[in-house]
């Protein structure tokens, strides 16, 4: 019975992130790597979510050569988790970096945002959103899947 019991207190936290179709996602608001501030709305439709570098890379990977304002096209957002990464490294080195992008990058520097939704690290999480409600998820390991996803969603 003790490890029962222990079992199951391991495993609240992972169930307090648990999401379910048809639950609403909190409101946030995150500032991208050109210091401008996004709010979570009903207008989005997909959340892209990296909990580390090598999810963050992916997305790079499938938005290269894509035109700018692809994932807006889409009422798509990228959030990228970097609270692991050193501030300064982030600040002297990768946010600059970023401003290269031609996509905007959520950065969520404390892992607040992030943190809500299931997800491994090295992956993408995908969030499909209908009014501010979770509609499915689904996680991408490699770029071309990615790549593809994005392709097929409805542009608006």
């Amino acid at each position: 019975m003790k490890y029962a019991t222990a079992l199951l207190l391991c495993l609240m936290p992972l169930l307090a992130n648990a999401l379910e179709p048809g639950d609403r996602l909190a409101p946030w608001t995150l500032l991208d790597q050109h210091d401008q501030a996004y709010s979570l709305d009903a207008g989005t439709q997909i959340l892209l979510v990296a909990r580390d570098m090598n999810g963050a890379k992916l997305v790079k990977a499938a938005l290269a050569d894509l035109p700018e304002g692809y994932l807006e096209a889409r009422n798509a957002v990228f959030v990228a988790d970097i609270q692991r990464m050193p501030a300064l490294i982030s600040k002297l080195f990768a946010i600059p970096a970023m401003r290269d992008y031609n996509y905007r990058v959520l950065l969520d520097r404390d892992g607040r945002v992030a943190s809500r939704y299931p997800g491994q690290d090295g992956q993408v999480q995908w969030l499909q959103l209908e009014q501010g409600k979770l509609v499915s998820q689904r996680a991408f390991a490699d770029a071309p899947a990615l790549k593809a996803a994005l392709e097929t969603a409805p542009r608006h």
